[in-house]
C-alpha cells in the first residue's frame, strides 16, 4: 500500500547558513519557503548583525531578518564570529559551526558560494560551513564530543547574487512557482526594507528566478550547487533536464 503523506516519517531539518541578514532570504528563500510548506522544519543560522552595512542598524537588520525568517516559516538564531565584512577562516569557527550541525542535525545544508566574485564574507562562509560539515563527522573532536557525530544527507551552495552562481559546477534547479512560496519569498524579502532604500533587489531577484524558469520550462526556478555527486536508487527517480528553451 502507498504510503500517505501523514504516514511518511518527518524529513530531517534543513539547515541554512547566512553571512548577513538578509542573504538567505534573497538568495534561496523560495526553497525554503516550499521545504517548510511540505513540513520540514528550517533554521536560520546568520553569522553577523549587518553592521558594517551602508543602511540599517544591526537592531533593525536583527529585527528584519527574524520576521523574514517567520514569513517562510523556519526559526532564526545569530552567531558572532569576526564581526559583518571582517570574517576570517578559521578552524575555531568552522568547529563553531559543526556544534551547531551536531545539535540542528540536518538532513540539508545550503550555504552561499565559493566565488570570490563576491562579498568576501560569502564565500568565506561557504568555505567554513563546508568544512564544519565534514567535521561534524568526526567522533574524536575533543570540542564536540559533548553532542553525538552526524553526518549531513547534501551539501548545496546557493547564490545570493547572479554573480556568485558557479561556472564550473553543475547546478539543480528547484522550481518555486507554487503560488504560496512565490508570496512568502516576496513577503520575506520585502521584510528587509532597510536594504531597499537605493536598489530593489526584490525584482532582481525574481527577474532572476524567471530566467531561471523559463530555461527549464516552469515559471521560476532557483539553481542550488552540489558539494557532492548526488546519488539515486535509479534512473527512474530522476527529474527531468532543464533543456526546455
Amino acid at each position: 500500500m502507498k504510503p500517505t503523506p501523514s504516514s511518511l516519517p518527518d524529513p530531517a531539518p534543513l539547515l541554512a547558513f547566512g553571512a548577513h541578514p538578509d542573504d538567505i532570504e534573497f538568495g534561496c528563500g523560495a526553497v525554503i519557503a516550499r521545504e517548510t510548506e511540505g513540513g520540514r522544519a528550517a533554521h536560520f543560522v546568520i553569522c553577523s548583525k549587518g553592521e558594517a552595512g551602508t543602511r540599517g542598524t544591526p537592531v533593525v537588520r536583527t529585527r528584519e531578518a527574524r520576521q523574514a525568517a517567520k514569513l517562510l516559516g523556519a526559526t532564526a538564531e545569530f552567531l558572532q564570529l569576526d564581526g559583518d565584512a571582517h570574517l576570517e577562516i578559521r578552524a575555531a569557527h568552522a568547529i563553531k559551526l559543526a556544534r551547531i550541525i551536531r545539535r540542528v542535525r540536518p538532513g540539508v545544508i545550503l550555504a552561499p558560494t565559493l566565488v570570490e566574485n563576491q562579498h568576501p564574507d560569502h564565500s568565506k562562509l561557504g568555505r567554513l560551513v563546508r568544512d564544519a560539515a565534514r567535521l561534524a563527522r568526526y567522533g574524536g573532536l575533543k570540542e564536540l564530543r559533548a553532542l553525538k557525530p552526524h553526518a549531513v544527507g547534501q551539501l548545496f551552495f546557493y547564490a545570493v547574487t547572479p554573480d556568485a552562481e558557479p561556472t564550473d559546477q553543475a547546478r539543480i534547479l528547484i522550481d518555486v512557482s507554487a503560488p504560496k512560496a512565490l508570496a512568502a519569498w516576496t513577503a520575506a524579502m520585502r521584510a528587509h526594507a532597510s536594504q531597499m532604500a537605493t536598489r530593489n533587489y526584490v525584482e532582481l531577484q525574481l527577474a532572476r528566478a524567471q530566467l531561471n524558469g523559463l530555461r527549464a520550462g516552469v515559471e521560476r526556478a532557483i539553481p542550488l550547487f552540489a558539494n557532492d555527486a548526488l546519488v539515486f536508487d535509479s534512473l527512474a527517480t530522476l527529474g527531468r533536464a532543464a533543456r526546455q528553451f
